[in-house]
């Protein structure tokens, strides 16, 4: 008997034919019919992706904005009811305990989406944290949601076929509630694919996730779509994933995401950001492509031309739409400037790469 957790659709990622791994105590597709098929289908038609393993936090009262004001790096009170955006949660020593979407459902009402891998943990966290605050209700929905992500240009022509709604109402990183064939849901204009305005991640009731699923596969144009494509097409888009580019010990300023680092500076972690944003980091994070013919993975040494080590690969791929060879990885700063030209040990053999802008792809 299986100790790892499956999502409300296990049975018809088997149904369906796909590949099975452990990704974080959970068992779910890696693929179905290949990787690089699955992701061309995001970048040309659609994908659609069962990420019903991430967590989900719910706070609601009238200090629910002085809540996530304390346990968020972002700035909340910016906010309106029914947008949402990207944020994270810090050690008082700078250190990421996860990076998150929160949205605004209500006025004194807010959805706090999480890695998977990580709710456990940061479930300790920020109910540690709400031990402070009298005027709050916070719980742990992770199970009695499902989410389904829909990815690519046919995303918003098939989703509008099922909806009550104008989807063109809903920007980026916007969320609005809606009736999904019947099903009460939630629609957010985000993703982690790099597809921008061609994303839309539907959050709905466990129960519901197999009738929204098969409405979706109902849709020529879409395709079922594994972790492993997810993987690589939020590479090709320059997105962290945490265990990689982000950690317990990394700050998201060292990762580059400091546009996402509110300036106020009564937040868990704020003194050590500022102290970053005034005298720079030790390390950050880089983009790499390959010059030379070799495939960059996690935890490849980085070095200079004299062969000395200078960082590491957090993240690598072979990118399917770009056609490259691609990595992001840790290197001192004075390594960071763009065209500067290093070396990625692979076989024990230092190929050559170069420093290039972020994001390697944008929709």
């Amino acid at each position: 008997m299986s100790l790892l957790k499956r999502t409300p659709l296990y049975l018809d990622h088997l149904s369906l034919g796909a590949k099975m791994v452990d990704f974080g105590g959970w068992e779910m597709p890696v693929q179905y019919t290949g990787i690089v098929k699955e992701h061309r289908a995001v970048r040309e038609s659609g994908g659609v992706f069962d990420v019903s393993h991430m967590g989900e936090f719910e706070v609601k009262g009238p200090q629910a904005l002085m809540f996530l004001e304390k346990i968020t790096a972002n700035d909340p009170g910016r906010l309106g009811v029914g947008r949402g955006h990207y944020a994270h949660l810090l050690h008082a020593n700078g250190g990421t305990i996860d990076d998150i979407i929160v949205y605004r459902i209500g006025q004194d009402r807010f959805l706090i989406v999480v890695n998977a891998g990580n709710i456990d943990k940061d479930w300790a966290h920020v109910s540690e944290v709400a031990m402070a605050f009298d005027g709050i209700s916070l719980t742990n929905q992770s199970d009695a949601y499902a989410l389904i992500a829909l990815q690519g240009p046919a995303a918003e022509r098939c989703l509008a076929t099922h909806v009550d709604r104008n989807l063109s109402e809903i920007g980026f990183f916007r969320v609005r509630r809606s009736s999904f064939d019947g099903h009460r849901v939630l629609i957010a204009r985000t993703g982690y694919t790099g597809e921008g305005l061609n994303g839309f991640e539907i959050f709905a009731a466990s129960g519901d996730a197999k009738a929204i699923w098969s409405a979706f596969m109902a849709h020529p144009e879409l395709l079922p779509c594994g972790l492993g494509a997810r993987d690589t097409l939020r590479v090709e888009s320059s997105l962290p994933l945490y265990g990689h580019e982000l950690d317990d010990i990394t700050t998201p300023m060292e990762a580059g995401l400091g546009s996402f680092l509110s300036e106020r500076n009564d937040y868990i972690g704020a003194s050590v950001i500022q102290a970053q944003r005034e005298h720079g980091t030790l390390k950050t994070l880089v983009m790499l492509e390959m010059i030379d013919r070799g495939i960059p993975r996690q935890g490849y040494e980085i070095t200079d031309d004299s062969g000395a080590t200078i960082g590491v690969v957090t993240s690598g791929t072979a990118a399917p739409w770009l056609g490259k060879n691609i990595a992001m990885g840790y290197v001192k700063p004075v390594h960071a400037d763009l065209g500067t030209e290093l070396r990625v040990i692979i076989r024990d053999r230092g190929l050559a790469c170069k420093v290039v802008s972020r994001p390697f792809f944008k929709r």
